[in-house]
């Protein structure tokens, strides 16, 4: 048998099968709330969890993105969730025209909460959701609560089953609103907008989001008298004058209230309304650019339905366009088909601001002062971030999974003043100003017979050893790198060791002095150099001979 479902026939006839409550197993570990209420694992579950309904996924209301696109973009927004404050203040419209692209359904929750402000509102008010879901509540608030429960997305795989986790988790945020705003308490269009965000985000994000949706993007939509939605129905009105002056004069031709046919359409967002396919493309435009998308999908819809003259046709009085409108046309609400024609309507924030300025100095000339005082409307999540800029912790991304580390918490670095040095950089500029130790000599464990006995203890350089006579260098600088030290025997066959530097008050062209030869005499008085090296080219002789 076929389900009716907003006025449409559902697209899934088959007839569901349920198990009698007796024949279930009160310790069963069926994982879904579709098979604790009794739907067999026959059953053919979509993508986004609905088992049946009309808005379930079908192939020609939706259009797949190939898994490498889908890739490249998470890539993206995972940038622009990193540095979110920059992205909106720098680069908003690159921000909009990712959203009207569709987010990326594994960053779609992340996305919504961040666009709507409920992320910087939940790290305001930490807490503040578990306070009010401790609290009792008020007992006609919740039995009306109740009643709904069951009644929203019953095809979805979340909210199938009675008592469920979905409907569990539903009824804490829908309670915890009335809490939190009990001059407003609970209206029925709030439950949908609750539920889609619960489908897309723990408990305490979705209240969060349910929070700034009523208060900045929807004010007073869900207040006593619904004065507010009333309002745009009459801005709705007069743009469908400009837009579309045919489906103006038939609507006001047969006297339809823009009330009559618009208010599910906007109060919940035409979550209700459309394939769910579309309901989330308009949302991600909706939650970026505000209320202006949806009056251009009531638009569109208007459009396509009344605007040509053989529609209008078939539709000669109120109750044929009620019927018509109630039971829209699959084709005009496909994804690609409806995201391109809302781009192309010509409405803007000016235009909508402008017509509520005009609609509400006619209301109040008609019937007075609104009763119930909203705050003003935010176009967006861009005006959202600019009347309460938030800082840097309130963006920053918490965790889902956390591993503590076996190794202790690094200590924080104590914060130094203007000119102020650390410990460490005092400590090494010390140590750069102490004297380094004197080196302690190693005795040749082999020594010489001409080697002079010193003290071991003594360390280099001891002022009390001589250095040897100044004038007689190391090493000639003409010798490689690799020859051995001239010796004296070897000095008397060649030139002097004197330096190359001409003497003062000498020509350079003149002879060297002369120098008186060497005898045994002298070789008594040379120096401790002197006599190492004569000991050392005697030994070098020796060892030719023995060669």
């Amino acid at each position: 048998m076929a389900k009716i479902e907003n006025g449409r026939k559902s697209a899934d006839s088959r007839s569901i099968r349920t198990i009698s409550s007796s024949h279930m197993d009160d310790e069963s570990s069926l994982g879904s709330d579709s098979e604790i209420n009794g739907f067999t694992n026959d059953r053919h579950t979509d993508k986004y969890g609905f088992i049946g309904g009309a808005q379930q996924y079908s192939e020609e209301s939706a259009q797949d993105v190939p898994p490498e696109v889908l890739r490249q973009r998470e890539v993206k927004w995972l940038d622009m969730l990193s540095n979110w404050d920059k992205w909106m203040v720098k680069r908003h419209k690159k921000v909009r025209l990712r959203c009207q692209k569709g987010i990326p359904p594994s960053l779609r929750g992340r996305a919504w909460l961040y666009l709507s402000g409920g992320k910087v509102k939940r790290e305001q008010n930490r807490g503040k959701f578990e306070e009010l879901d401790s609290q009792a509540g008020d007992p006609k608030e919740l039995d009306v609560i109740e009643k709904d429960l069951h009644r929203q997305f019953p095809f979805h795989e979340m909210f199938v089953s009675r008592g469920g986790h979905g409907q569990q988790d539903l009824f804490r945020i829908l309670k915890a609103y009335t809490l939190y705003r009990p001059e407003e308490g609970y209206c029925q269009a709030q439950a949908p907008i609750a539920a889609v965000l619960l489908m897309h985000m723990p408990a305490e994000d979705a209240f969060w989001g349910l929070v700034q949706i009523c208060e900045k993007y929807l004010p007073g939509y869900y207040s006593a008298g619904l004065e507010a939605i009333q309002l745009d129905g009459e801005i709705l009105y007069a743009l469908t004058r400009r837009v579309s002056p045919l489906v103006y004069r038939h609507l006001e031709k047969h006297k339809m209230e823009p009330i009559l046919y618009m208010t599910e359409w906007f109060m919940c967002a035409f979550s209700r309304t459309l394939p769910w396919a579309s309901v989330l493309r308009v949302w991600d435009m909706f939650l970026c650019d505000g209320v202006k998308i949806i009056f251009r999908v009531g638009l569109v819809l208007l459009k396509c339905m009344l605007g040509t003259r053989e529609k209008l046709k078939a539709c000669q009085g109120q109750y044929e366009t009620m019927e018509l409108l109630r039971a829209i046309e699959p084709r005009y609400m496909q994804e690609g088909f409806l995201v391109r024609e809302v781009l192309e309507v010509p409405v803007s924030e000016r235009d909508v601001e402008r017509e509520h300025h005009v609609q509400l100095k006619r209301w109040r000339k008609n019937r007075g002062e609104l009763h119930c005082k909203s705050p003003p409307r935010m176009h967006g999540a861009r005006a959202i971030m600019a009347s309460e800029p938030p800082s840097r912790q309130d963006l920053r991304q918490n965790p889902t999974i956390i591993v503590e580390s076996p190794l202790p918490p690094p200590q924080p670095t104590p914060q130094l003043k203007k000119g102020e040095k650390s410990k460490e950089e005092k400590s090494k500029k010390k140590g750069s100003m102490k004297k380094a130790p004197a080196l302690m000599e190693i005795p040749n464990p082999y020594p010489l017979a001409g080697d002079p006995q010193r003290d071991p203890q003594l360390p280099l350089g001891d002022p009390q050893l001589p250095l040897g006579d100044p004038q007689l260098p190391l090493g000639d600088p003409q010798l490689p790198l690799g020859d051995p030290m001239p010796t004296l025997r070897d000095t008397t066959l060649q030139q002097p060791l004197v330096n190359d530097t001409p003497l003062p008050n000498t020509p350079e062209d003149s002879p060297p002095p002369h120098e008186p030869p060497l005898n045994n005499q002298s070789l008594l008085t040379v120096s401790p150099l002197q006599k190492s090296t004569q000991s050392l080219s005697s030994i070098e002789a020796d060892q030719d001979t023995y060669l």
